[in-house]
Order: C-alpha cells, then sequence, then structure tokens
C-alpha cells in the first residue's frame, strides 16, 4: 500500500488578489490560524503514471496541531497532536507514532500547520501563474528532506493546490474544495489514542 501522506495539509482565506505565490502564502501563514477542508489527491510514479487516487477531509490549528483523513479507497487518519505525529491504518489495525518536532520539520505540512518561520525550513520563488492559478515553489533547506519541493497554487488568495515531487522521483498532487478559513475547533479533534488492539510502532 502506497503511503498517503503529505501531513499534511492546507486552506484559504479571501479578498484582494497578491502579487505573486510567495505574498499570498505569508498573508495565509499571518491570517489563518485554523482551517477546514476537502481534499482529492493523485500520487504518480517518475514515469508518470498513476499509483493512487485518494480523497478525504482535513483540519488545522496552528501550530503544529492538524487532522487529515482519507476517507476513500482505503481508511487512514493522520493527527498531529502538537507534540507527536500519529498516524492510523484502520485496515492493517496499525498506529505508527513519533515526535512532531522531527516529523514536521521541513515537510509540507510545516507550510500549512507550522509556526510563522517558514523561511527559516524553506526557500521560497515565485513560480509563475498556470492552470489560473498563481504558484510559489518551497524547497526544504534541510538537505536529508524526504522532498525535493513543494509547488502551492493560490486562486486569488485561497489555496487551491499543491504538488510535492519527492527524492525518489514520485509526484503527489492535491486539490482543495469547500475550504473555511478560522472556523472554532474542538481540541479534541487533535488528539488521539490507538484503537484496542492495534499494533503501536514508535521510533
Amino acid at each position: 500500500m502506497i503511503v498517503r501522506s503529505c501531513l499534511l495539509s492546507v486552506f484559504l482565506f479571501s479578498g484582494a488578489a497578491f502579487a505573486g505565490g510567495v505574498d499570498a502564502l505569508k498573508a495565509f501563514i499571518g491570517d489563518t490560524r485554523t482551517a477546514r477542508a476537502n481534499f482529492s489527491q493523485t500520487v504518480l510514479d517518475q514515469n508518470g503514471k498513476l499509483r493512487q487516487k485518494s480523497e478525504g477531509t482535513l483540519a488545522f490549528s496552528r501550530p503544529g496541531k492538524f487532522r487529515w483523513v482519507y476517507q476513500k479507497p482505503y481508511e487512514q487518519l493522520i493527527v498531529g497532536d502538537g507534540a507527536r505525529l500519529w498516524i492510523y491504518d484502520a485496515d492493517l489495525e496499525q498506529v505508527t507514532v513519533r515526535k512532531l518536532g522531527d516529523a514536521l520539520g521541513s515537510s509540507p505540512a510545516a507550510l500549512l500547520a507550522g509556526s510563522n518561520e517558514i523561511e527559516k525550513f524553506f526557500t521560497l520563488k515565485d513560480a509563475g501563474t498556470s492552470e489560473g492559478l498563481e504558484w510559489l515553489e518551497a524547497r526544504p533547506k534541510d538537505k536529508e528532506s524526504t522532498f525535493e519541493s513543494v509547488r502551492m497554487g493560490f486562486a486569488g488568495t485561497t489555496l487551491a493546490a499543491m504538488e510535492l515531487k519527492d527524492t525518489f522521483g514520485q509526484t503527489t498532487r492535491l486539490k482543495f474544495s469547500g475550504m473555511v478559513k478560522n472556523p472554532a475547533v474542538n481540541a479534541g479533534e487533535f488528539k488521539f489514542t490507538p484503537p484496542k488492539g492495534a499494533d503501536v510502532i514508535s521510533d
């Protein structure tokens, strides 16, 4: 089974247009503390062949708390509780847990649910306009990151898409819909207790 990760995560706000994707991202980081959205995801191998399609919902509360729910075709739950990262595969009855600081780092999730210090971990640049979106490219400064680059596409001031390229040549594309900015969130959404009988694997 392909690991359906990106941790992460994503979202919105509305208002005046920005000069470029970097400006839109910085406004997003400054204005959005919580968000909810639906997503669809496709994963392509290094030859561009489709390996997986999935969909689900996500929510975050910055910094460091997020809930990423894959509903189709397989059930998987990814939760960041501010201290730890939990990944639960329902069909495998398996839970993986690790320290969130190690897992978040220069990951794509840090661009959405991390701290405001984005440029401490990423090199950002505008990446032009395509598909009706204003794009930016973020490259992790950590040479050991499993991601080579992350592209984020904004429709006006709404984050509409992400494209992640990992160091194995795989590309993950995400499209977001039904985004809500700064909704009320329940702290319990970002907590996780392993189900009884599930195998728990930790670093």
